[in-house]
This record gives C-alpha cells, sequence and structure tokens, in this order.
C-alpha cells in the first residue's frame, strides 16, 4: 500500500488520473503505463482500476444507501462470479464445507443486479456511513450530509465495486483523524489479505495512519523525489543532510522538506554551511541512492505477460451488460424523478393555468369562423399554444446542465455506456411529455372553438406531442453542447427566436428574403405551424367559398391558409408531421452524440502562488512550534483597537423537526435533538479547538452560538461578557469563517479583503490593514488574483480558505469563529492557516475553531479543547497542558482507557478511546462521566462567573446598525458589482454578442421594410418585427441574470449574517451595474436595427424607441432578478419565467390585438410590460404616419387612422407610455430589493 505526498499543484492528481487512464485525451503524454506487462490498450484502466476523485459529485436527491447501490450495480462483480464457481467445484471435490457466513457473503458478493446487498452494508459499515445511510446527500438548496460524509461516499462508491487497483485522491479530507484511520486500516487490510494495490493521496496523515503505509511516493513541481519503503525516507533526506525534529509528524517532515521556505530549519549539519537543495537535485540524487537504484533495475526487466491471470485485467468496457445498464439506469432516474416530482407538478399546474387563460382569451362564443378576416384570431391562438408548448421544453436546458456534473463522473468512470442514460432520459419523458400535451389540448381545444371532429382533436394532440419532443430533444441536445447555465439559456433563447422568427407566423413565406428562405424550410416550428394549421383550417367549418378576389383558393380556409404561405392540402399534415419526427429524431441523435463524445467543462486552473518562494520569508519557519513562533512580535500584527469578550454558554440544546426518512422508519418523535446540555466558554487570548468525530454537531454547535441557524428550536442561555447575546450587535464584532468557502467569483484577492475592511470598519481606518492582513495570511503575493469559483477555476482550495479567514480577520472582530480552516488543506498550508490563526489570538482575541484532523503540532497550538461525541454531548472541556498533559491526565483517569504510547498524537488517541466501540467495550457513558467530574463543575464555576457583567462593564450597543450609513454602503456594493460584472466574459461579452447577432438576424430578415407600408401585410410583418425584436431579446436577458444573481445571493446570504450592509444597497448596487450595462446593450441594438430595418431618421423617432428598447431590457432583467429573490433555487425561477413569458407574450398586443381581446381580460394587456413598449415603438414610429393602407376585405385607409381603429394605438398617448415603462422598472426593482431583505432560502 503506497502513500502519495507532495505539497499542492505537485502532480498528485495528475499522476494518479495518468495511471488510471483518465487524462484529458488532448494532453500530451509520454513515457509508458503497464499493468502486468499489458498497455492501456489491451484492456480497460478504468475498470481495472477505480480512481477515487477528490471532488465530491453526487446526485443531491439520492440517499447514501442508493448512491453506493446504484455505484455496486453500474460496477458490477467482475470475475467474483466465475471465482466462485471454481471455488465452489474445488470445494466439493475436496470435500470441503465451506463456513455459512463466509459462503453467504461470497455469494452474495458475487450476485449481479440486485437493488441492495450486503456489499453495500459492508461499505457503509466500514466508513462509518450507517448511521447516515438513509439521509440524502444534499446540495446547498438541499439539507444533507456533512462534507466529510460527503466524501466518504466517494470513497464508498468505487469500493463497491470489483477493482483489484484502487488510486484514491484526497480520501481524508472533513473527515477526523481516527475515521482516517479506520478507513486506512481497512484498506490496508484488503491490500494484505486480498492481494490488492492501492496508492492513496492523503493531506495531512497523522503518524499512525502514516505507519500503515509499506511505500511512500514523494512528489514535488512534477519529479518524483522518493519513491520506495517507508523505512529508509528518513535515511534518505539525512544523507543530503535534513532531519526530522522529534515531535514533528514525518508526513508534515517530508512534504515541507522540499520547499524553499521550509527547507533550512531542517538542515542539521551544523559543521556544514545551509545550501538550498532544489527538487530537481533532490530527484537526481534519489536515483543514486540504493532504493531508486533497484527501483531503476525492476524496471529494466520486462514483466512476464504469461503469469498474468486472465481474470486481472478487465477486458469488458462495463460491469454489466447493455440490457442491465439501462435497467439500472432507468431504477435510478424513475427515483430522481419522484424526488423531484415537485417540478413535474409546477409544470403541469402552470400548463393547467395557462391553458384556462387562453380558453377564456380565445373563447369559441368571442371566435367567429367561415370568414378570411375571422382566422387571425384562430392564428393568434395556435401560435399561442405552440409558443407554450416550445417554452414548456425550455426547462429540459436547466435539468440537463443540471445532472451533467455527475453524468461526466460516472461516464469516465465507466459506470454505463452514455447512450443507455441518454436513452433512459429520452423514454422517461415520453409519458411526462404526452401527458403535458394532452393537459393543453383537452382543456383548451372545444372551449376554444376549434373543428369539432375528434380526428382534428387527435391530430391537434399528437402534432403537440411531437412539437413537445422535439422542443425537448433541442433543448436537451442544446444543454449538453454548452454545458454553461449562462451561455446556454443567451444561446437557447437565441435557437428559439430563430426557430419563431422562420415560423411562418411573425413574417409570412411570401416576405421573406431570399437569402433566408433555407431559414424558413429548416425550422421545426413553420413545420408544427403547418401541421395544426392544416388540420384547422381544412376542416368543414371553413369550407366557404373564397371570394377575396386577390388570393387565388376555392375555399375561405385554403385562402387563409395561401395568405400565410402555408401548405394547403391535408397531406401538408402528414409531411409535416414526418418533418417533426424527424427533428425529434436528430435532436436525440446528436443529444446522445454530445453525450457520448463531448469532454466536461475544464478542469480545476487553479492560481499557483509560486512566486511565494522567492519572496523574502517574513513568517515563521513551519517546523518551529506555532505558539512559540507567534509569541515573538511580528510586523503582521493587526493594531486596530478593539474590546474583548468572553462568550459563555450554559444548558444549550438544538431541536429540528424529524426528518421525514427518519419517521419512515418508526421514530415517533416530532423533534430530533443535535446538541444536547452544551455548557462551556470562550475567553478573549484564549484558541479554544472544537474537536469531534464526523457528525458529533462541533458545525451545529458554532451555527447555535454565532446565530447563524435559519431553522429549528435552541433552548438554554447565551451571554456575551456578562450580558444576554443580541444578535444584531454581536454580528457587528463577531467574524465567521464557513467551511464552504463562499465568495464573489469574479473580483480579486485584493479586491474581496478591501470590500470586506470597506464595509466593516469605520471609515478613518487607514487602507494599510488590508495590506496587514494579506501579509498575515500570506496572501499579499496573490493580490492580483480571482477568485474563481471551488473546483473550477482561479484560487486552490487551501488559498480560498485562507481569503476566507483573511476577509473576516480585516472586519477586526473580537470574537472569530472558523469552522474547519484546515479542512482540504496540506500540512504546510494548514500550518500557515493556523499561524495566522495563533496570531489572532494573540492580539487579545477570542477564537473558537471546530478541527477535524489536526497534527501534532496543530492540536497542540491550542489552548482549551471542547470534545464533543456523537448526539450533540460534551465529553471533555478545558485545558490541554504542555503536550497535551492535561487531556492525557483526564482521560487515563477514566478506569479501563488505554494509555496513550510515547509519540503517538494526543488528538487521535483521544478521539480513539472516546469512540463508541470504546464506549460499548468500557460499558461507561463519557458525557456522564465528564457531568459528574470536578472539571465539569470548575467549568460550571466559570461559565457563572463569566454570565455576571464585569464592574463598570456596560452592554455593547451601536449608535447604527451597520458600520457605514446608507450611501457608502451603496457605493461599496456598487463598486464590487461593477468589477464583478467587468470580469464576467461569460454574461456579458455573450450578452453583446448575442445582441449583434440577434440584431443582424433581425436587419437582414426586415430588411428596409420599414420604408414601404403600402399593405395590412407590411404593417403586420413591421409590428412582428417589433415584438419579435423586444420580446426575445429581454427574455433572453431576463434568463440569462438568473444564474448570475443567484451565485452572488449566496454570497450575499454570508454577508448578511455578518451584519455588513443594508439588504436595499445591495439590490441598488446589482441593478444599478444591470442598468448600466443594458444602456449599452440598448445603444447597440437600437442602432443596427433601426438602420437595417429601415424606420424614419428623425431625431425624436430614433430616441424613443431608444428609450423603449433600454427600458424593455431593464424590466426583463429585473424582472429575471425579482424571480430568483422570490424562490429558493435559479432552476425554480426558470420554471417560473416559462410561466410568465407565455402570458406576457399572450396579451403582448400581437397574437391578439387589443380590441380583440375580450373585455375581462383586457386588464392583463394594461398590466403587462411587453405590451406598453410595443405599443411606445409602434406609436412613435407609425402613429402619425398618414400613408394610404390597402386593407384586404375591408375599405383603404390610412396607417394612423388604421392604428387607432384595429389596433387601438394613438400617437398623442405616448406620454402615459413612457411613465408606464418607469412605473414597470421601480415596481419590480422594490419587489427584488424587499425580496433580497426579507426572504432568506437558505437552510441551516
Amino acid at each position: 500500500m503506497t502513500l502519495l505526498l507532495g505539497p499542492p499543484s505537485s502532480g498528485k492528481s495528475t499522476l494518479m488520473r495518468a495511471l488510471t487512464g483518465k487524462l484529458d485525451k488532448t494532453l500530451k503524454v509520454s513515457g509508458s503505463i503497464t499493468y502486468c506487462g499489458h498497455t492501456f490498450e489491451e484492456f480497460y484502466p478504468e475498470r481495472t482500476s477505480a480512481y477515487v476523485s477528490q471532488y465530491d459529485l453526487h446526485n443531491a436527491e439520492m440517499t447514501v444507501r442508493e448512491t453506493l447501490d446504484f455505484s455496486r450495480r453500474c460496477l458490477g462483480v467482475g470475475a467474483r462470479y466465475d471465482m466462485l464457481a471454481e471455488l465452489a467445484a474445488r470445494e466439493r471435490e475436496a470435500g470441503i464445507k465451506p463456513d455459512p457466513e463466509i459462503d453467504a457473503y461470497m455469494k452474495a458478493t458475487a450476485v449481479q443486479g440486485q437493488q441492495t446487498n450486503i456489499v453495500t452494508d459492508l461499505t457503509l459499515k466500514v466508513l462509518g456511513l450507517d448511521i447516515c445511510a438513509d439521509m440524502p446527500i444534499g446540495d446547498e438548496m438541499i439539507r444533507g450530509i456533512s462534507g466529510g460524509q460527503k466524501k466518504r461516499v466517494t470513497t464508498g462508491e468505487m469500493l463497491t465495486g470489483p477493482a483489484r487497483a484502487l488510486f484514491m485522491d484526497e480520501i481524508s479530507t472533513g473527515l477526523d483523524s481516527s475515521s482516517t484511520f479506520e478507513i486506512v486500516k481497512y484498506i490496508r487490510q484488503l491490500v494484505h489479505v486480498m492481494n490488492e494495490t492501492v496508492m492513496i493521496s492523503l493531506l495531512q496523515p497523522p503518524p499512525e495512519t502514516y505507519n500503515l503505509f509499506d511505500d511512500i511516493i514523494l512528489l514535488s513541481e512534477g519529479y518524483i523525489v522518493y519513491h520506495g519503503p517507508r523505512d529508509n525516507i528518513l535515511d534518505f533526506f539525512e544523507a543530503a543532510g535534513f532531519r526530522c525534529p522529534e515531535r514533528k509528524g514525518v508526513a508534515d517532515f517530508l512534504q515541507e522538506v522540499t520547499s524553499k521556505k521550509d527547507q533550512q530549519q531542517y538542515w542539521y549539519l551544523d559543521q556544514q554551511q545551509y545550501r538550498h537543495v532544489s527538487v530537481p537535485e533532490f530527484a537526481q540524487r534519489f536515483k543514486s541512492f540504493h532504493v531508486g537504484q533497484q527501483m531503476l533495475k525492476e524496471l529494466q526487466i520486462p514483466f512476464d505477460k504469461s503469469k498474468t491471470h486472465p481474470a486481472a485485467l478487465t477486458t469488458n468496457k462495463y460491469g454489466q451488460s447493455s440490457w442491465e445498464s439501462i435497467k439500472t439506469v432507468l431504477s435510478r432516474e424513475q427515483l430522481l424523478m419522484k424526488r423531484n416530482s415537485f417540478i413535474y407538478i409546477f409544470k403541469v399546474t402552470q400548463l393547467i393555468i395557462l391553458g384556462l387563460m387562453a380558453m377564456t382569451v380565445f373563447l369559441r362564443t368571442k371566435m367567429p369562423y367561415g370568414h378570411i378576416s375571422d382566422g387571425g384570431k384562430f392564428f393568434g391562438a395556435l401560435t399561442f399554444s405552440l409558443i407554450t408548448v416550445l417554452f414548456n421544453g425550455f426547462a429540459e436546458l436547466q435539468l440537463t446542465i443540471k445532472m451533467l456534473p455527475t453524468f461526466y463522473k460516472q461516464r469516465d468512470f465507466l459506470f454505463f455506456p452514455p447512450w443507455t442514460f441518454a436513452l433512459v432520459t429520452i423514454i422517461l419523458r415520453i409519458p411526462v411529455s404526452l401527458m403535458e400535451s394532452a393537459v393543453w389540448v383537452v382543456l383548451t381545444y372545444y372551449v376554444m372553438g376549434f373543428a369539432p371532429a375528434p380526428g382534428r382533436f387527435f391530430r391537434q394532440l399528437l402534432a403537440f406531442f411531437g412539437t413537445h419532443q422535439m422542443a425537448m430533444g433541442l433543448f436537451r441536445f442544446l444543454g449538453a453542447v454548452l454545458k454553461s447555465m449562462v451561455v446556454a439559456n443567451t444561446f437557447g433563447m437565441f435557437v428559439m427566436l430563430l426557430i419563431f422568427i422562420f415560423g411562418g407566423f411573425i413574417i409570412p413565406r411570401g416576405d421573406i428574403r431570399p437569402w433566408w428562405i433555407w431559414a424558413y424550410w429548416s425550422s421545426p416550428m413553420m413545420y408544427s405551424q403547418n401541421a395544426i394549421s392544416v388540420n384547422e383550417f381544412l376542416s368543414s367549418r371553413w369550407a366557404n367559398t373564397n371570394t377575396e378576389a386577390s388570393i387565388k383558393a376555392s375555399t375561405v380556409g385554403e385562402a387563409i391558409l395561401k395568405s400565410k404561405g402555408l401548405f394547403t392540402g391535408d397531406w401538408g399534415f402528414w409531411i409535416s408531421m414526418g418533418a417533426i419526427l424527424g427533428f425529434t429524431i436528430l435532436f436525440n441523435i446528436l443529444y446522445i452524440l454530445a453525450l457520448t463524445y463531448l469532454s466536461p467543462p475544464s478542469g480545476s486552473n487553479t492560481v499557483s502562488d509560486k512566486e511565494n518562494e522567492n519572496v523574502t520569508n517574513t513568517s515563521t519557519p513551519m517546523g518551529t512550534n506555532i505558539n512559540e513562533a507567534t509569541n515573538r512580535p511580528t510586523q503582521t500584527q493587526i493594531t486596530l483597537p478593539f474590546q474583548p469578550l468572553a462568550l459563555s454558554f450554559n444548558h444549550v440544546n438544538y431541536y429540528v423537526d424529524m426528518p421525514a426518512e427518519m419517521r419512515e422508519q418508526g421514530f415517533a418523535e416530532s423533534r430530533l435533538q443535535l446538541l444536547s446540555d452544551i455548557s462551556g466558554a470562550f475567553r478573549p487570548g484564549v484558541l479554544t479547538a472544537l474537536v469531534g468525530v464526523s457528525g458529533a454537531g462541533k458545525t451545529t454547535l458554532m451555527d447555535v452560538l454565532a446565530g447563524r441557524k435559519t431553522s429549528g428550536s435552541i433552548e438554554g442561555s447565551i451571554t456575551l461578557s456578562g450580558y444576554p447575546k443580541k444578535q444584531e450587535t454581536f454580528a457587528r464584532i463577531s467574524g465567521y469563517c464557513e467551511q464552504t468557502d463562499i465568495h464573489s467569483p469574479n473580483v480579486t484577492v485584493y479586491e474581496s479583503i478591501l470590500y470586506s475592511a470597506w464595509l466593516r470598519l469605520s471609515s478613518d481606518v487607514d487602507e494599510k490593514i488590508v495590506e496587514e492582513v494579506m501579509t498575515l495570511v500570506e496572501l499579499d503575493v496573490l493580490r492580483n488574483a480571482m477568485v474563481g469559483l471551488p473546483g473550477v477555476d482561479g484560487l486552490s482550495t487551501e488559498q480560498r480558505k485562507r481569503l476566507t479567514i483573511a476577509v473576516e480577520l480585516v472586519a477586526n472582530p473580537s470574537i472569530i469563529f472558523m469552522d474547519e480552516p484546515t479542512s482540504g488543506l496540506d500540512a504546510r498550508a494548514a500550518a500557515i492557516v493556523m499561524r495566522a490563526v495563533r496570531n489572532t489570538v494573540n492580539t487579545g482575541r477570542t477564537v473558537v475553531c471546530t478541527i477535524h484532523q489536526p497534527s501534532i503540532d496543530i492540536f497542540e497550538s491550542f489552548d482549551e479543547l471542547l470534545l464533543m461525541k456523537r448526539g450533540g454531548q460534551v465529553i471533555y472541556a478545558g485545558e490541554l497542558g504542555r503536550h497535551s498533559y492535561k487531556l492525557v491526565e483526564y482521560f487515563e483517569a477514566i478506569p479501563g482507557v488505554e494509555k496513550i504510547t510515547e509519540g503517538y498524537n494526543p488528538a487521535t488517541w483521544m478521539l480513539e478511546v472516546s469512540s463508541p466501540l470504546a464506549e460499548a467495550r468500557l460499558n461507561v457513558n463519557f458525557a456522564e462521566i465528564y457531568a459528574n467530574s470536578d472539571l465539569y463543575r470548575k467549568n460550571q464555576e466559570l461559565i457563572k462567573e463569566l454570565s455576571i457583567p464585569p464592574p463598570g462593564y456596560e452592554d455593547l450597543s451601536f449608535p447604527t446598525k451597520y458600520s457605514q450609513n446608507f450611501y457608502n454602503q451603496c457605493i461599496a456594493n456598487f463598486w464590487k458589482q461593477y468589477k464583478s460584472y467587468w470580469k464576467n466574459p461569460p454574461h456579458n461579452a455573450m450578452r453583446f454578442l448575442m445582441t449583434m447577432i440577434n440584431g443582424l438576424v433581425f436587419g437582414t430578415v426586415f430588411w428596409q421594410k420599414g420604408t414601404k407600408i403600402g399593405s395590412q401585410q407590411d404593417l403586420f410583418n413591421l409590428l412582428g418585427a417589433t415584438y419579435a425584436a423586444v420580446f426575445f431579446l429581454g427574455a433572453a436577458n431576463c434568463i440569462t441574470v438568473q444564474p448570475v444573481v443567484s451565485i452572488e445571493r449566496t454570497v450575499f446570504y454570508r454577508e448578511k449574517a455578518a451584519g455588513m450592509y443594508s439588504p436595499l444597497s445591495y439590490a441598488f448596487a446589482q441593478t444599478c451595474v444591470e442598468v448600466i450595462y443594458n444602456i449599452a446593450q440598448g445603444i447597440e441594438y437600437t442602432v443596427i436595427i433601426y438602420a437595417m430595418i429601415g424606420y424614419e431618421w428623425k431625431a425624436a423617432k430614433f430616441f424613443y424607441f431608444l428609450f423603449f428598447i433600454v427600458s424593455s431590457f431593464n424590466y426583463f432583467t429585473l424582472f429575471g432578478m425579482m424571480l430568483v429573490s422570490l424562490t429558493p433555487s435559479s432552476m425554480l425561477a426558470n420554471i417560473l419565467i416559462s410561466f410568465v413569458l407565455p402570458l406576457w407574450n399572450l396579451f403582448a398586443g400581437f397574437l391578439v390585438v387589443r380590441p380583440l381581446i375580450p373585455i375581462w381580460w383586457r386588464w392583463y394587456y394594461w398590466a403587462n410590460p411587453v405590451s406598453w413598449t410595443i405599443y411606445g415603438v409602434v406609436a412613435s414610429q407609425f402613429g402619425d404616419n398618414k400613408s394610404p393602407l390597402k386593407v384586404p376585405g375591408g375599405s383603404d385607409t390610412f396607417v394612423k387612422q388604421f392604428l387607432e381603429d384595429n389596433l387601438g394605438i394613438k400617437h398623442d398617448f405616448l406620454g402615459y407610455v413612457v411613465l408606464a415603462h418607469f412605473a414597470f422598472i421601480i415596481a419590480f426593482f422594490f419587489v427584488f430589493g424587499y425580496s433580497i431583505k426579507v426572504l432568506n432560502f437558505q437552510k441551516r
């Protein structure tokens, strides 16, 4: 069993990916990798070996057991079945009767395709996941398991499979040291008993875990510095002049000895001058070291392939047959649909509401038929139905992108063939699609007064079902290709616009310019429009003789179809249905191909702080004890004045509602207790560690004390220097470093810290404090690095952690809570972070840290410890003492507890001797022992003392709620938003690019149409151009702003909890920055389409047009922001948009002109911002036009008169239209601001 060690960015993950055949195919790779002498071309390395990624990608809705069961079924049993059959045959021959339990276990591991299995149960038990087996994994919106438990699920996924070579990347992140030890010990038994091959990369392995390994690979800067037995590694470095000090973990020493900043402290040859030994030099020395020479000799002798057992290497690409894969994926997707049933119920409800509204707009009593003039309203009804169906399919875009990260992981690990997953998603959506189409047609068909023949009804249902399938296929395909929510939303709206413009309703075939006619024949909507129109207008109701001389057609129905350039025979329906089927098949094939062959979005491009190496070392050498180092004065102490405060808490209990999953399992109680009778005190200048196994309630306790819980009920007293804690005041004087490092992705490190200082310190504070804090946490060299998104780009995990601390530290708090500040860091990075923490404590502040896997160094840098066990109970609270002697004394005094061995990590020992297993063995309850101890009584006296205010001390109060006044808050927020937007090309560059493309498409489709208005159709073409120009780009803005607002809202929740600013200042800033970009976008769009369509060049007309376009962009954008603020997720906001946009579309005054809207719905026309924009554009451009106009089937008139009589549009009304635009923008802004202030969808 091999341990892979190395500092961040040394190439550990890349090496593991290379060894498991998972490197990006675009990378240039030289050299050869063989398994038992076989190259990758001879077998499937992805299945022969298992790679456990450091990223935890799972379906949030599935439980832990369901996740492991799914991976077990997908990975299959390998050669276990054949081996069992062979073993059984040999046992029969030899007359051996196997042990019943071993026999049952082996049979269970060899059986394929079961829903659940003993393998899953064993994996859950070994990884300590049995306590949360039936809890959902969860994400930022679904409450689930902890970060450490998620990490174990990621490990468990691969352990359930049959792979004999395991490569595990940073599996201990978020785990306590005893859990890590137990898991590695189990894997060691697998290696030695089952003869497996394992390489594990760990960040901070404690000594006892380090000692479990046989071999060590030390990697640095892409070089292998050492690869060989663990026993020889210290000899190798001693030969080079470096020795590991006492009470220093060997793993920590190894990760620091190759670093330029830390190397000198380990030099032990006093008689020789120290000289820096570079990484390439170490690598060269290793080749001449006896271990390195032995390895080179072994590598020169080729492995004899004939000795390889046929079952050792996997030659089958997948663990199941294609049919079994389909069944497995189908059961998983059905489960996910059931868990996400709210979305589907919501979509159907939305359709029913839209259908009821549409029915009452196009009520059959108001729908005369039989004449050419009656066709317009029927066309409006059919087109609206078509748009509703298309928009309903748009939701697939979000659903597809949401499932991609997990899909890519499972695809690349060969869980199943990609086509099986694609096929299952296509098949499962068919009944959903049929139901949604049927709901619409059943509701609307007869009420709207379409042709009453049953055949026509079913043909319309078929047409809508086909169109819905086509739309779902199209948006699934776009989601799989574009992968990013922002880009996909923008491009998705553009595609929707194209198929809509060329659908035959906005501009008839006869009026389309020759250079665009190919697009007309390529638009799926054109065929849908033909199918539903032919179905309606060739019915017997429209068979009256045509009397319109200008159209050559025998019947009224045929004349209406001809005037729109549509098919005129019954054959048109079946040709259209054939085309729709063709498009559906094409889009679904493209979707399958996209999922099969496209790579995931580019991985983590983290910023390297290699430049750090060249910076003068003002910080402390790592090996120096953190306490000793920081007691010396440094130039990075924070010098701002603050008030030292003590926090005491007594008999604190915390309850949440019993989760539904646990109620189903028979738990009768209505509440679940997470914290049980917790008491303690945190004092100034004292660094307290909050320790416990995963799930003990450390983060819960911290959230309760810091006032961060948004749900559940809290009992007990919490006092601040003797006075009851008031949350508003407490937020001002406390800092909270969350476990998840939440920051705005599109600003730099310096800007993030400056922004925090700006809003949380008084105006007279010098900006130098930012520089001081950056130096303190060693971020000065990364000042201009972009923060980025976790796991995607920007800062590494360790750099983000330091930024989180800096952002809180710069606020000059008296009390700081840190949730796992060293989780996910290697030993060197953890030491940097802990040194920053110690420096903070030495200024007299109160600091509390939850900690998972402390090394001896880190653990002994704490002054006091609060130890918790599962169930949220305290089992020790008090001083640690030098070399943890007080803690050791306390536990060794308990009868039966094993004594600590020399050099053993006290943190690991403490967790081992107090584990549930140890409790059961000793038949004791450590929480009861503590509650009856002298230590508990001493703590109670301390709490009592701290609960009384010191003499002359007044309760904390501030004259204002926030540090800065409202004006400064607005300026600071606007500054950050402006910086964020400027550095966000996917959102803004895409916005301006799509605006230009949209403008050019409109300009070329409606080229110079504004110069000639001679007939009613000319005017309607321009009305269609105005409607589409306003609606589609505005809708794109509305949809694409949502992911941006959603990401920033997560950051806002953290900043709001920290009491940084008023929510209204945040809303104001985000609105202002969007308005600026919308003005620029509106100018770009107006200049393009105004000139190309050929509107009249008059200043008043141009500026009216510009005003209405910019205003429409603003209200669309604000409406999108408003929906995000009103809903828990951007996906739900997106579904709501697909409900509202069709309504705006219906009442915009184009599908049904205002005079034809029934009187009971006319109010909605006035309540619809889009109708005001179309009114404004048409009135300002043509409302004063007195040119003659030909009207088919009616008397000729003038443009101005026709607009007033038929559309109800008057030029004199423009002033009110302008005011209405301001009213909508202000109304949406206020709802956005109020929702941001009042609603909090974060579940804590």
